[in-house]
């Protein structure tokens, strides 16, 4: 079966086309096709992402990059045979533009179209080795559960607990700003354009190799406290009027800066994420979304899982980010496993503030 994703969650707008392989008892995929197109340098004079435009281009940029990937992938519209696309959580104007979209060719086809929760998505980023377009068949990785997920991005810091795929349980989740937001506006306030979170890893990583005094010190928001909620406001705050009291800063002080602001953010991840390991048994630790590119972040992680003598699962290179290929993933795995129900037609609605848990 021929499955098209489609992620419009945000600012990227992603396609992918895969095959499973059916009737051999065992999921297996290949990947025909997938593409994404950034929006990040119309968005930079706002300093994040502007909902309305992000819904324009999208608009836009669907029907151009479906075209692409069918003539990449040597696709025709009758050769698909199913449709994912994320339903939320996300920005609910560009949600839209993918909903209508896939709705629109779902009907003119008569297949069905499956939605995607895009935190599931991230989970499942993490049990493939290559998101390049290849011909073999390939199996997911085997995710030993219970498995704990880390969901680190732009809008989400969650600690989920996962039984099986389609089988969550959210422990903790950010009250206030998620850690790539607070990455993003900590850059601002260090006069970086957006997006700032990459940049901040960079000075960060600096000021380690050329072991700059460490005089900066930033809380650690909510480390002591006895649940697995996150909050980086405070964090943002205490910079805020930290640069009002140092005036001028330097290039060395930005580093120091970022140095401290990732070590503490790392710091309360680590030490909520070991908490909910040890108070429970898990098989694995998966970590997924934009931030958990981040290599300090990953190696921090890494330690972690040492520790415990279990695995830890990341993204494939060039899925840390939002992507379309989880989402036809996701949505091929939970067919074969008859986990979800089509809801066309017009049946899908954009949930800007979707939940992970079972549904």
């Amino acid at each position: 079966m021929i499955i098209l994703g489609i992620e419009t969650s945000c600012d990227e707008t992603a396609l992918c086309l895969l095959e499973t392989q059916d009737g051999t008892g065992d999921f297996k995929y290949r990947i025909l096709g997938n593409v994404i197109h950034s929006q990040i340098e119309l968005h930079k004079e706002y300093g994040g992402v502007f909902p309305l435009l992000a819904k324009r281009e999208h608009i836009k940029n669907l029907p151009i990059l479906f075209e692409q990937i069918k003539k990449e992938s040597r696709i025709k519209d009758e050769d698909i045979r199913a449709i994912a696309v994320t339903e939320g959580p996300g920005l609910e104007p560009a949600l839209w533009t993918g909903i209508v979209f896939a709705e629109d060719f779902g009907k003119k086809q008569n297949i069905p179209v499956y939605p995607v929760n895009h935190m599931e998505g991230h989970i499942v980023s993490t049990l493939v080795e290559d998101s390049k377009p290849h011909k073999d068949f390939r199996p997911l990785k085997p995710l030993l559960f219970p498995a704990l997920a880390v969901l680190i991005s732009g809008g989400h810091t969650e600690i989920v607990s996962t039984s099986s795929l389609g089988s969550y349980k959210v422990l903790g989740r950010t009250r206030d700003d998620a850690i790539g937001e607070a990455y993003d506006k900590t850059a601002r306030m260090l006069g970086i354009s957006y997006p700032g979170g990459p940049e901040i890893s960079r000075l960060a990583q600096q000021a380690r190799d050329e072991s700059l005094p460490e005089d900066i010190t930033l809380p650690r928001p909510m480390i002591h406290s006895k649940d697995f909620d996150f909050s980086f406001s405070g964090l943002k705050t205490s910079i805020l009027y930290m640069l009002k009291e140092m005036g001028e800063i330097s290039e060395d002080d930005k580093k120091k800066i970022s140095r401290e602001f990732e070590n503490a953010v790392t710091e309360v991840l680590i030490s909520k994420t070991k908490r909910a390991l040890g108070e429970n048994e898990y098989h694995s630790v998966t970590i997924g979304g934009g931030v958990s590119a981040n290599l300090y972040i990953q190696k921090a992680f890494g330690k972690l899982c040492q520790t415990f003598a279990i695995p830890l699962y990341l993204p494939a290179v060039g899925l840390y980010g939002d992507n379309a290929m989880m989402i036809a993933l996701t949505g091929a795995i939970k067919i074969a496993k008859d986990l979800v129900k089509t809801k066309s037609p017009s049946g899908i609605k954009a949930r800007g503030n979707l939940l992970l848990e079972s549904e």
